[in-house]
C-alpha cells in the first residue's frame, strides 16, 4: 500500500493551525493533531502522567488525578530545561501514536498538526512543510484575547517557541493567516490539488 505524503502543518501560537486543519479535513484530508494526541498520552492512568508525576512532582497533578495543565504551562514557558525535559517524556510517545495512525491512512496525503515541527526538528521528516504565519503583533492580540493573559506572558511563550523567519527558512509553503476566511478556503483549496497531485506522482 502507497504511504500518503506527509504535511507537516505548524505555526506560531495563535495563528489558526486548528482552522486550517478543519479546512483542509473538509476536504476530505486526514488530520493528525499531536496537540491532541499529546492530551491523550497523559490522561490518569497513562505511562505519560506518571512520567510527569516523577519528573515535575505532584504539584503538576490536579486533586482530581489529572494533570494540571495551568501549572505545567506557567513552567516551561518561564524555564526552557523544564521545557526540555517535558519534551522528552512526551516525544516518543506522541510519535508513536502518529505511526499507528499513518498506517491505516489510505488518502494520497495527510495533515500532521505539529506546533512545535521545527523546533524538535521533525521538519525533515516531513515530505513537505505548511507554514501558518502572522504578525507577532496579531499574535500578541490573539493570545491575549484567548488565553486572558498578560502581554508579558504572551511574549514570554512566543519567544519560547521558533522565530517567524525560522518557520518561514524551512517552508515549502506560507499560508498568510490575516485575511478574510475565504482567503484561507483559497489558499487550502490550491494547497489540496497540489498535494494529491504531488502524491499521485511520488
Amino acid at each position: 500500500m502507497r504511504k500518503p505524503l506527509k504535511i507537516g502543518l505548524t505555526g506560531g501560537i495563535a495563528s489558526g493551525k486548528t482552522t486550517i486543519a478543519n479546512l483542509f479535513a473538509s476536504r476530505c484530508a486526514p488530520i493528525i493533531d499531536t496537540d491532541i494526541i499529546a492530551r491523550q498520552v497523559v490522561e490518569p492512568g497513562t505511562e505519560g502522567l506518571q512520567r510527569i508525576q516523577e519528573q515535575f512532582g505532584e504539584a503538576a497533578i490536579k486533586a482530581n488525578g489529572e494533570l494540571d495543565r495551568a501549572y505545567l504551562a506557567n513552567l516551561i514557558f518561564s524555564d526552557e530545561q523544564s521545557r526540555k525535559r517535558l519534551e522528552q517524556i512526551l516525544h516518543p510517545l506522541i510519535m508513536e501514536q502518529v505511526a499507528l495512525r499513518l498506517e491505516q491512512i489510505t488518502a494520497p496525503y495527510a495533515i500532521l498538526v505539529i506546533p512545535l515541527l521545527i523546533e524538535t526538528g521533525m521538519e525533515k521528516d516531513m515530505d513537505r512543510v505548511l507554514v501558518i504565519d502572522i504578525s507577532e503583533q496579531e499574535q500578541l492580540k490573539r493570545i491575549t484575547s484567548r488565553d486572558a493573559i498578560t502581554t508579558t506572558q504572551a511574549q514570554k511563550r512566543i519567544k519560547s517557541q521558533a522565530s517567524r523567519s525560522q518557520r518561514q527558512a524551512k517552508a515549502d509553503q506560507i499560508i498568510h493567516n490575516e485575511g478574510s476566511m475565504s482567503d484561507l478556503e483559497l489558499a487550502v483549496m490550491r494547497l489540496h490539488y497540489e498535494y494529491t497531485l504531488a502524491a499521485r506522482a511520488n
